[in-house]
């Protein structure tokens, strides 16, 4: 049975992912994710790529960056569109047109990168 993570880290990496510390992000998340299974995990990786793959654009290896997205779209595209209180969809489709962008930015000015959008989760 996957434990369900300290909030507080699963908050505060989205919080960094935000505020565009992507490595910071993929540091405080990839505890949670090595404690994960199933669903789980493949989020946590999936965010854990995302990030990673912003970073590499960020940083100018554009083939890098192409080469871990396609592995967390791999991951997020089975994730439902609205999961663990993140518009997971939104962020399948930001990702993909930053770097479709910073892919034909040839060394010029990236696009803003995607952020993590918060939705209001139901408690029954």
């Amino acid at each position: 049975m996957t434990r369900r993570p300290h909030p507080d880290v699963y908050q505060q990496g989205i919080d960094l992912f935000n505020e565009g510390r992507f490595f910071e992000c993929h540091e405080a998340w990839e505890e949670i994710w090595k404690r994960s299974d199933g669903e789980v995990k493949l989020f946590y990786q999936g965010l854990i790529q995302a990030a990673v793959a912003i970073l590499h654009a960020q940083r100018g290896n554009l083939e890098g960056a192409r080469l871990v997205y396609e592995k967390a779209s791999a991951r997020l595209d089975s994730i439902p569109h609205e999961h663990m209180g993140l518009a997971v969809g939104e962020l399948r489709v930001e990702l993909s047109r930053f770097i479709e962008i910073a892919s034909r930015a040839d060394g010029g000015p990236l696009p803003a990168p995607p952020r993590l959008r918060r939705i209001p989760t139901s408690r029954a």
